[in-house]
């Protein structure tokens, strides 16, 4: 029975309404096995599976969700029949915007193009891999009847979802910001998501800094004062950050370190737009070098905005109880006492990390993203939560690997006008020094607390992530 009825919906192209609507009061009957009127999850999960449509975990919910305007936790008829026609617009038009040349039917090269307008390459294997996963009668293409049998339970509408699901910049913040920017979709710009889930991000990574501030107050202490005849231990820093100032003192510079995320965020954003249209070779179509070089431009032009907070943020991490009695007071006395000059210390190294960086995080995320397509993508390209936080996670590690130096060289030309008898140095005589009295891992002093907060940055920053898209009501 549910068989025929959903044969009948899905293989029968009604041009008639009364057609339609009577197809969709059959299969409608047929769902709806205690009679009461509505479809809810439970009858619309058990229905699915007896059809042998292989669904995503929450979708029956999703569907639900999306079609119950009365919020009785069910659809009746009108609310069912409404939420298949507009889900059925959604496929057609994604179906023709993907059939290139109009021939009803949609192959692998088809496949790859439209991924390319959206800034993602593929080669031809995972195009086909992914053709593979609708074509029903194994002819290596796609018609519209295919199509409409695979995705009209599917909340997902569109190959878009690749580009969605293997998004990770967002959603991951351990600190830094000079990762590649993500990638939204024309259907996220005209609708508005896209700064639903940038303000999501950017509160994701203000609670993430702060779950990880004494971590990152660590790592900065150790990279400026720790030597190699001055070795300051990850115990002995706390116990002398607590001697000093008591537990407070180890949220210093937090603040400012939250307060930079929003400015930032918008800038590179908005930068990274331009940069794309100026680059772009192809028609907006943005391959993966003209995204890395975007990228880094808006990473620089951000940067360059918002340095004079990463240098208050130093001052202010490093600061002793009473120096500063806030940032305004700091900002203040920085300028009275050492000049304009002194918001930019330390811009240098900053901006050349953010080539190796970006370079790093995006190839690596790259090669894992593209892998796991190539060996695992079978039904969906939703490589769930754990994969896609393991790839985030090691390539924005190798990433600050490649920069680390940099950032370390950074952050001392930042403080060196604030500590007693520090001498002022240049970028390279600094980097000649440290290497000749304290070896090449002289450069990575403070690697091992930044590590450590790697894990839990990015834990409390995906927890909250997915909070505050719930709460702004964007879809996964």
């Amino acid at each position: 029975m549910y068989y025929q009825a959903i044969r009948r919906l899905v293989f029968t192209d009604c041009s008639c309404a009364t057609d339609a609507s009577k197809t969709y009061e059959d299969l409608f009957e047929e769902l709806d096995t205690n009679k009461d009127g509505k479809v809810d999850v439970a009858e619309l999960r058990a229905g699915l599976t007896a059809m042998g449509i292989t669904f995503r975990k929450g979708a029956a919910q999703k569907i639900i969700s999306s079609g119950d305007k009365d919020k009785d936790l069910g659809l009746d008829f009108e609310e069912f029949s409404k939420y298949l026609k507009d889900h059925e617009k959604k496929l057609r038009l994604t179906f023709k915007s993907l059939d290139k040349n109009n021939d009803g039917r949609i192959d692998h090269m088809e496949v790859r193009q439209s991924l390319a307008d959206l800034g993602m390459d593929i080669n031809q294997e995972e195009a086909k891999k992914i053709l593979q996963s609708i074509d029903v009668d194994g002819t290596m293409t796609v018609d519209w009847n295919e199509w409409k049998a695979h995705f009209l339970f599917n909340p997902a509408t569109n190959l878009q979802e690749i580009i969605r699901y293997w998004k990770h910049s967002t959603v991951l913040d351990i600190g830094d910001s000079l990762a590649i920017p993500d990638e939204f979709t024309e259907e996220e710009k005209t609708t508005g998501i896209w700064w639903k889930q940038l303000s999501a991000g950017a509160m994701a990574g203000a609670v993430s800094r702060t779950g990880t501030a004494p971590l990152d107050r660590m790592k900065v202490f150790m990279q400026v004062h720790s030597t190699k005849s001055n070795k300051i231990s990850l115990v002995g820093g706390f116990k002398q950050m607590l001697k000093e100032g008591g537990a407070t003192s180890l949220w210093r510079g937090n603040g400012i370190n939250v307060l930079k995320i929003a400015p930032e965020t918008a800038i590179k954003f908005m930068a990274y737009e331009q940069y794309k249209k100026l680059l772009s070779s192809d028609r907006g179509k943005v391959r993966i070098h003209e995204r890395f070089i975007a990228g880094s431009l808006a990473g620089a032009t951000a940067q360059t905005a918002i340095y004079p907070m990463e240098v208050m943020k130093t001052r202010l991490t490093l600061r002793k109880t009473g120096q500063y009695t806030g940032m305004f007071d700091c900002a203040k006395k920085i300028l009275q006492k050492e000049g304009v000059k002194a918001f930019y210390k330390g811009y240098l190294p900053n901006i050349l990390g953010i080539i190796p960086y970006a370079g790093i995080d995006l190839a690596v995320y790259e090669s894992l993203k593209n892998a796991w397509l190539a060996n695992y993508a079978k039904d969906s390209a939703n490589p769930g939560i754990l994969v896609l936080l393991a790839c985030g996670t090691m390539s924005s590690t190798c990433g600050q690997l490649t920069s680390y130096p940099l950032a370390l060289i950074r952050t001392r030309m930042q403080a060196a006008a604030s500590i007693e008898g520090a001498e002022q140095m240049s970028m390279n005589r600094m980097v000649k020094k440290i290497v000749e009295n304290e070896g090449f891992f002289g450069l990575y002093r403070g690697i091992l607390p930044n590590f450590m907060k790697v894990i839990p940055a990015v834990s409390i920053s995906y927890v909250v992530y997915e909070y505050m898209r719930s709460g702004l009501g964007i879809q996964k």
